[in-house]
């Protein structure tokens, strides 16, 4: 995207949030009887503008802002008797109409992210359908007997249609909850217990979820070979990846069982295996397709091959790390967390986050050695796309994926999401932005969020290109959240902020009188510092993160 395109981009961004905020005082006032002198998108010199009636309307070169310029809106004013107009002055109104008319410019920025949700959810839409596509080891799912393939359809009597809705669905669950799958022409119903794990994905809170252990995308037949296993006899190694048994693809764990149940005897595999080499002191691995034969050994799945899943083993130790610190290695294997046997990956991660920075036991097998050590999870400092600060504990290890011949995608549906739905999508959507917005206003003053974490314009100029970069529904969403954000903050009880104001209104109403023009000015006083002050410090940490 070039620089005008992102300036472009940026002013309509800032611009149509600004316009909603200031119509709201507009439209407001105009009810209340009040006189509006001017009705300004922006601030400083004017661009372009025009006056209709009695008001002014006009675009000013700064893009930061806007304002709503009101007959009398000074205390003292409405004693003016020379005033014409002075009855229709901003503080002539009853105080109930002023506070009408402060609130009504941060409602109007938590009432028009319905609409940004609105059309970002109307039209065509892809998603996950619930068909389970991989199931944990030794996890509720797998336990209760849900197998890859079925169909969720209910989850405690809630009606799935998206994957996604699952997670939602088992919120909050604290005993076994009743799960329907359709599994071929079978319709069948289980009693799950969902293991609470928590979510540290979430920068904000940490929370806690029931987790089922199962996945949209079925996982590609990558094989765990343990040491003195027939698989290793046979020649086989860990992460030898499978594409076909006896000619028959298997292109995912789902296509390897249905193979392997139908063949006896013995079984030729054609495996990719990457191997690793160097050129001039460079690493490189290269795919190399090998082929195998062995016995059909008894068991299902993986224990057919003499090998099991490559679930368990560690695909990368990151340098430096917890994990490379205590000397694991790529190719080990996890046994147990404080003599817990874990059986998945799933599982292993769900104890891992139970012992967040504390020490704990880990038991794993390297080659044919059983090995223990007493290990902790390190703080590591990271940033997202906006160049945001995030700690977070890592341990240092990570699955293997497989970049060969991924397995089959996800199942997925389109639909066409109609206005009934769309705006019932979006008024879902609203108290879940006012939440997590309301969350981090809380924890800015009770510092669990750091103030560097505070951004401003370059912060929105940032949001709002990378919004526009990832698409239209993206950036009407981010505009949705960056409305409400700008609503809330309006709402604090700080001088010059319309949640002052509002507060000065009902306290007029409660105490039968104003606040005293002294005590305003100098809270006026005191406001300006503190926006003086919230500026420095947006402006420095905008400035910090651009040479992050």
């Amino acid at each position: 995207m070039s620089g005008p395109q992102q300036a472009i981009v940026f002013i309509v961004f800032l611009g149509v949030l600004v316009t909603v905020h200031e119509l709201g005082h507009f439209l407001a006032a105009k009810w209340a009887g009040v006189k509006v002198v001017k009705f300004s998108v922006g601030f400083g010199p004017r661009i372009f503008g025009f006056k209709r009636g009695e008001t002014e309307y006009q675009v000013a070169w700064v893009p930061l802002g806007g304002y709503v310029k009101m007959h009398g809106d000074y205390p003292g004013e409405e004693h003016d008797l020379d005033d014409p107009d002075r009855a229709r002055g901003l503080y002539a109104a009853p105080w109930w109409k002023r506070a009408i008319i402060m609130a009504a410019g941060p409602a109007f920025n938590l009432i028009f992210p319905v609409f940004a949700y609105f059309f970002a959810l109307l039209g065509e839409t892809t998603y996950l359908t619930p068909r389970v596509g991989g199931v944990a080891p030794d996890m509720p799912a797998a336990i209760a007997g849900i197998k890859p393939g079925d169909l969720i359809t209910r989850v405690n009597g809630v009606e799935i249609v998206r994957f996604e809705e699952i997670s939602d669905a088992i919120a909050g669950a604290t005993s076994a909850i009743p799960i329907s799958v359709k599994r071929g022409e079978q319709e069948l119903t289980f009693q799950l217990d969902p293991v609470v794990t928590v979510d540290e994905s979430n920068p904000i809170e940490k929370t806690r979820r029931g987790m089922l252990g199962i996945s949209a995308q079925a996982s590609a037949p990558v094989l765990g070979v343990p040491a003195g296993s027939i698989a290793e006899q046979a020649g086989l190694r860990t992460f030898d990846r499978i594409m076909s048994i006896n000619g028959q693809p298997t292109g995912d764990e789902v296509q390897l069982n249905q193979v392997l149940e139908k063949l006896s005897g013995a079984l030729t595999l054609q495996i990719v295996r990457l191997e690793s080499g160097t050129v001039g002191g460079a690493s490189f691995t290269t795919p190399k397709i090998s082929t195998f034969t062995l016995e059909k050994q008894p068991g299902e799945g993986y224990a057919a091959l003499g090998a099991e899943g490559s679930d368990l083993y560690i695909g990368s130790v990151l340098p430096g790390s917890a994990a490379d610190t205590a000397g694991l290695k790529r190719g080990d294997r996890f046994v147990s967390v404080n003599d817990a046997v874990v059986k998945s990956y799933f599982l292993y991660n769900i104890k891992l986050k139970a012992q967040e920075d504390r020490p704990f036991k880990l038991t794993w097998q390297s080659g044919p050695e059983l090995k223990t050590a007493q290990v902790q999870r390190k703080q590591e400092i990271s940033y997202d796309d906006f160049k945001n600060e995030r700690k977070t504990l890592v341990f240092g290890t990570s699955p293997f994926f497989s970049l060969v011949a991924d397995p089959t995608p996800p199942e997925t549906k389109t639909i066409y999401v109609g206005p009934q739905q769309a705006i019932v999508l979006a008024v879902k959507e609203v108290p879940k932005a006012i939440r997590t917005i309301t969350l981090v206003i809380v924890k800015l003053f009770t510092g669990g969020v750091p103030l560097d974490a505070v951004g401003g314009p370059i912060a929105v100029f940032q949001v709002a290109t990378k919004s526009a970069e990832a698409g239209l529904d993206t950036y009407l969403m981010n505009m949705a959240l960056v409305s409400v954000n700008l609503g809330l903050v309006n709402l604090l009880p700080i001088p010059i902020f319309d949640g002052f104001a509002l507060l000065a209104a009902f306290w007029e109403g409660i105490r039968r009188r104003p606040i005293p023009l002294r005590v305003r000015e100098y809270a006026n006083m005191f406001g300006l510092v503190v926006i003086a002050m919230l500026l420095v410090l947006v402006f420095k940490n905008d400035i910090t993160k651009l040479f992050r």
